[in-house]
């Protein structure tokens, strides 16, 4: 069975989630809310939809997201029974009417193919609901270092994830949860392949109120994307091809380069190329490095 599990903290949109649930054109799951103590509660809005889905809700008394969103997460899956399947759905995220029928009409080749990451189609929606990007679709079985390289956008709710391999692997702890839904995607399936339902689809709400829809954390941003390539890199860089190394290199130094201030960056960065003794690579970067200090301090100048 299928578990959908909602980290709660925004009221603002939250009706519109839980309505996607409500006409969903098969019921074969449960849904667990944790409301990570938010000052606005839902439980006179939760009362409306007793009788139309499965759900158990569940207040912690302390706040976690605000730390650390992925713990957060965790602790909702902790929630969660027996189902050996989850998503993590986004408090003001909507699923499209079919997207749990979708998902048991793939079901068996998913489970044929031995894949423990399923990917449905998804759009982007505003604060009032209305579209504001194309739809995307995938390939229909992708390899999930493919998916990385491939220019594309993604998002936790868009998921369905064995859960074993959750809570075998858990989220990796990085500010604002910033690419560890990307790094969650590589891991759980094993760097392997993908299954995407392109036949449903899951809105994908962008406002101020959500991380990826505001400008604010850009520090926190730059923090996690440093640390999800750095962690890459240095950990999992026999699992990429040397092209697929030096794009992953290419990201990591633009990243530097967008701050840098942060000198262990540099000194990281250094560790990276002298044990995988790519020094041609590393005079690239020193080279990148002087470039941006003498533009720097060019406009400095004037």
């Amino acid at each position: 069975m299928l578990a959908i599990i909602i980290p709660y903290y925004k009221f603002t949109f939250f009706e519109a989630t839980l309505d996607s649930l409500a006409v969903q054109t098969n019921q074969r799951f449960k849904v667990y809310i944790g409301d990570d103590a938010s000052p606005e509660s839902p439980n006179d809005l939760l009362e409306k939809y007793q009788r139309k889905f499965d759900f158990e809700y569940h207040r912690f008394e302390e706040n976690l997201g605000g730390t650390s969103l992925t713990q957060q997460w965790e602790r909702c899956i902790a929630l969660s029974s027996n189902e050996e399947w989850i998503m993590i759905l986004g408090d003001d995220d909507v699923l499209g009417e079919n997207v749990v029928e979708a998902f048991y009409a793939n079901l068996l080749e998913i489970e044929e193919e031995g894949i423990n990451v399923v990917r449905f189609s998804t759009q982007k929606i505003d604060d009032e609901g209305k579209f504001i990007s194309e739809t995307y679709y995938h390939p229909r079985i992708e390899n999930s270092v493919d998916f990385l390289f491939r220019k594309t956008r993604s998002s936790l709710s868009e998921y369905a994830f064995k859960k074993e391999q959750v809570l075998k692997i858990g989220f990796k702890n990085f500010s604002l949860g910033w690419y560890s839904d990307i790094l969650a995607v590589l891991e759980f399936s094993n760097f392997k392949n993908i299954f995407s339902v392109n036949t449903a689809k899951i809105c994908i709400r962008i406002s101020n109120k959500s991380i990826s829809g505001n400008d604010f954390n850009l520090e926190l941003k730059t923090k996690s994307t440093f640390d999800f390539y750095y962690f890459l890199l240095s950990k999992k860089s026999n699992l990429f091809s040397e092209k697929q190394k030096r794009e992953l290199f290419s990201r990591i130094s633009k990243s530097y380069l967008n701050d840098k201030k942060k000198i262990n960056y540099f000194f990281k960065i250094s560790i990276i190329c002298f044990k995988n003794n790519d020094f041609h690579q590393y005079c690239n970067f020193l080279l990148s490095v002087f470039r941006s200090l003498k533009i720097s301090l060019n406009k400095l100048k004037i």
